[in-house]
């Protein structure tokens, strides 16, 4: 069916545009008498050539379902019908992947399907989380009020995911940077020196020997090296990528030194902001937990999570099996404690999701402020030491020409 651009007035004078999927221009005309827009112009939209080629297609980024989400529940709380609601986030989404993705969300609904049935045929862009509670609001009649907490809730979480990326990322590139810096210096630098040097005659100091050697080494074998290392990462992802690869990959990663406590409080706060978030939302708590456990995002934690699943449903509490776990902090365990006991588990767990959050950032900035003197001393020693090795012959010669 074709698509019509089209841009009128509307009865109080301002101008609306959109589109719409009409089998021609009269019908565009006749929906638009309908909702009382005069038109002003209608033409058909031109299609995308590249529409079906999936790698040049934008993808869908969660900011785009954050701002859907939060307009999504403005609208309805308006008091905007369903349909209606989704017409209007569909005609002006800018995304084009998001945007054919919202009208065939909308056919569906209109077809008789549920928004949460319709949604879930997209489990790239709207997880388990996000269909479960939209099926509770659907279910509650609280469709705004869950959209709200939705949209909050990826906020909090696209933010907490940047600040360990950025976190994260810092060291890597400066690590990356002072491997390229030396390997450039051992090929292409140090045996220029070396030639100068052999031509001068005589012994070298015994750091630079060293070094020579190693560019030796370095020049000689550096396919090899290239390879070994693609190698190294290629294994690597193929052992993150089994089931118990990667769950050895995950514990090992909590028991790090620096990053570890700091990955342990962000499977915290993910952990009891996800699931205080579902509760609060109507979603009942063992299915709560088994998406909890799928989007823990550490095998070492989702484990845990399972054992606490199991635990609730043979009669124990949500506490007991959390404390046996070793996972979760003695805090964390005995606010749900009292959390369940006084019946507020969900607000506890907001509770400690926003303080964990507060952890979170202060323990990255603690580790930023660690990692940029240690990165600075790291490099200094490394390419510092390589141009001082490499002077020293220099300086002797100088020393026995003035003496």
């Amino acid at each position: 069916m074709p698509v019509y651009l089209w841009k009128g007035l509307d009865k109080k004078g301002a101008i609306q545009k959109g589109e719409m999927d009409v089998p021609d221009e009269a019908a565009v005309r006749v929906r638009l008498r309908r909702m009382q827009i005069r038109a002003i112009k209608i033409k058909k939209k031109p299609k995308d050539i590249f529409e079906n080629v999936a790698f040049l297609q934008p993808k869908v980024q969660t900011a785009d379902v954050v701002v859907f989400a939060r307009q999504f529940a403005t609208m309805i709380g308006a008091g905007l019908p369903l349909i209606q609601c989704l017409d209007i986030l569909q005609s002006q989404e800018e995304n084009k992947t998001f945007k054919r993705m919202l009208k065939e969300i909308k056919e569906n609904v209109e077809s008789g399907s549920t928004l949460a049935e319709s949604l879930r045929k997209y489990p790239k862009v709207f997880d388990d989380l996000f269909v479960n509670m939209i099926a509770a609001g659907e279910t509650g009649g609280i469709l705004d009020t869950i959209l709200e907490r939705l949209s909050g809730y990826m906020e909090k979480a696209m933010k907490l995911k940047k600040r360990v990326k950025g976190a994260m990322t810092y060291p890597i590139i400066v690590l990356i940077i002072a491997v390229l810096v030396v390997g450039v210096i051992l090929v292409f630098v140090i045996p220029v020196f070396e030639k100068m040097f052999a031509d001068f005659g005589g012994a070298l100091p015994a750091p630079t020997q060293i070094v020579v050697n190693l560019s030796k080494f370095v020049k000689s074998n550096i396919l090899y090296i290239i390879i070994g290392t693609a190698v190294l990462i290629f294994g690597l992802k193929r052992v993150a990528a089994t089931e118990k690869g990667r769950a050895l990959l995950d514990d090992n990663l909590l028991k790090l030194p620096v990053f570890g406590p700091l990955l342990r409080k962000v499977a915290v706060a993910k952990f009891t902001r996800t699931l205080g978030t579902m509760i609060s939302s109507g979603v009942p708590i063992l299915e709560a937990l088994e998406i909890v456990a799928k989007t823990a995002g550490n095998k070492t934690v989702e484990a845990a999570v399972y054992d606490v699943r199991s635990g609730i449903s043979e009669g124990r509490t949500m506490a007991d099996p959390l404390g046996e776990s070793g996972v979760f902090p003695p805090m964390v365990v005995q606010m749900v404690a009292v959390g369940e006991s006084t019946g507020a588990l969900d607000t506890m767990l907001i509770k400690i999701a926003d303080y964990y959050d507060d952890e979170v950032d202060a323990a990255v900035d603690s580790l930023t402020s660690m990692i940029e003197p240690f990165m600075m001393v790291f490099l200094g020693v490394t390419i510092g030491g390589l141009v001082v090795s490499m002077y020293l012959p220099i300086f002797k010669m100088a020393g026995v020409v003035g003496g």
